[in-house]
């Protein structure tokens, strides 16, 4: 690949594990000047003619809150449609904290899947300076409210609900899903101009998979080159956003993209609906927040998903209330629980426990109640705007919705943009909608969301 002029065609084609992680990577070329497109299921040949012409294509997935076997049957055909779009740059998009387990979500049952398919080495970029992760010496660090934490140490990711982190190594972390051996260009390297011969040593010794140092924007710069310049033809590239923001900063240092993004906003609307699935504690702060600034929050008894009559509704419930603020000229905002002390949370993982459900099938419940809802709050009320929180939520409940595509209107929070949605409906042909990862945004993020980007 030439560092001279970026080739014809796609650039980059994606997977994300999540579909809000899938919004963040897409942010990261769009607000470059990068044309990009994010489908909420594989496309058709023909749809991604409707799209000719965007040189960045991403497929956002729900990989994350899978089984391996699940991945063994639904990435390979993924991996071959990415390969068929021509981009140089294969990417199998996870959350930049890189949270996952052997049995569910897991990273490396991934690469094993796409490592028979594409030659080479493997990049692993997860930090992302402009996200607030860092990764130094293998181990990654991620900010929460203006604290950089050690990803272990993390008030969040070490307490997740599904995927506790306690290794802050990624590869350590990654070695008890994978058996392919793992490498490092650090920092110390990069720095002292030693990067190429760094990356050759690894190699050389046997590693396939190569984890890339990212602190800063010298740093970003170089972990881009190396995949752009130092990759296989095409490169397959496992990593957060922080992927594309290195190719991003790499394009900009050699000249090939402008140094200036455009500068995307969108108007204000009167009235705005969302949902939220998450038991983030960032997400639970902006749940307050919003409710300050007026907006009517309605909570879910979650723990009634495990009864499907009961769930219908309760989904019920919520939605009427939600039409009812709405209709008084209120924002409505419908959410499952308000932080992981909630005690809605320990409500429902005691109904679960003494119920016959599994809690897989009770959280996709929970989801595709939350698509339910915002489908028929939609249906009735024509709002142009709406957003969905929580990273394994939005899958499910913009599943529901009858969208198939989003490109990106405007910047809200690092990794969740404002999007416009495309479908073959025209009722939701051009919504404004943002997904939103549950450890993503300020305080203010729903009101940013009405106001038509950050405040």
């Amino acid at each position: 690949m030439s560092a001279r002029r970026l080739p014809a065609g796609p650039l980059i084609a994606f997977y994300g594990d999540d579909f809000t992680g899938s919004s963040a990577s897409m942010e990261a070329t769009a607000f470059a000047g990068v044309e990009s497109v994010l489908f909420l299921s594989p496309p058709t040949p023909e749809r991604l003619r409707d799209f000719a012409g965007y040189r960045v294509i991403g497929v956002a997935g729900v990989a994350r809150a899978q089984s391996p076997e699940w991945m063994d049957e639904h990435l390979p055909p993924v991996f071959d449609l990415l390969a068929a779009t021509g981009a140089p740059v294969i990417h199998y998009k996870v959350c930049s904290t890189f949270d996952s387990a052997p049995h569910i979500g897991s990273i490396g049952r991934a690469i094993d899947i796409a490592a028979r398919k594409f030659e080479g080495w493997i990049p692993l970029v997860v930090a992302d300076p402009g996200m607030g992760r860092y990764q130094a010496i293998g181990n990654l660090f991620a900010a929460a409210h203006g604290v950089v934490h050690r990803l272990d140490r993390h008030p969040v990711m070490a307490r997740h609900p599904v995927t506790p982190m306690h290794e802050a190594d990624l590869a350590r972390h990654l070695a008890g899903q994978t058996d392919k051996t793992i490498g490092l260009v650090d920092f110390v390297s990069v720095k002292r101009g030693e990067a190429d011969a760094r990356l050759a040593h690894e190699i050389a010794a046997g590693a396939r998979i190569v984890s890339l140092d990212v602190l800063d924007e010298e740093t970003l710069i170089a972990a881009g080159r190396l995949i752009w310049e130092r990759g296989a033809h095409p490169t397959f590239g496992v990593g957060s956003q922080g992927l594309e923001a290195a190719l991003v900063a790499w394009w900009r240092h050699a000249g090939l993209i402008p140094q200036v993004a455009p500068t995307f906003r969108a108007a204000p609307v009167e009235r705005i609906a969302c949902v939220s699935g998450s038991v983030s504690p960032v997400t639970a702060a902006q749940i307050a927040l919003a409710r300050d600034k007026g907006f009517v929050t309605i909570a879910l008894d979650t723990a009634r998903a495990v009864d499907a009559i009961e769930w219908e509704r309760e989904t019920g419930r919520a939605t009427e209330a939600a039409l009812t603020a709405l209709s008084n000229g209120c924002d409505a905002l419908v959410h499952s629980a308000a932080g992981p002390d909630d005690p809605s949370v320990a409500a429902f993982r005691t109904a679960v426990e003494m119920s016959s459900l599994a809690v897989e099938t009770a959280n996709e419940r929970i989801g595709v109640g939350l698509g339910a809802i915002l489908d028929r709050i939609l249906e009735t009320t024509r709002l142009p705007r709406a957003v969905i929180s929580g990273g394994d939520t939005s899958g499910r409940a913009a599943s529901m919705l009858g969208i198939d595509a989003l490109t990106a209107i405007a910047p809200l929070a690092p990794g969740s943009p404002l999007c416009r949605a495309h479908a073959a409906r025209t009722d939701r042909d051009g919504l404004e909608i943002a997904l939103k990862g549950g450890q993503v945004g300020a305080p203010d993020f729903f009101l940013a969301a009405k106001n038509g980007g950050a405040l």
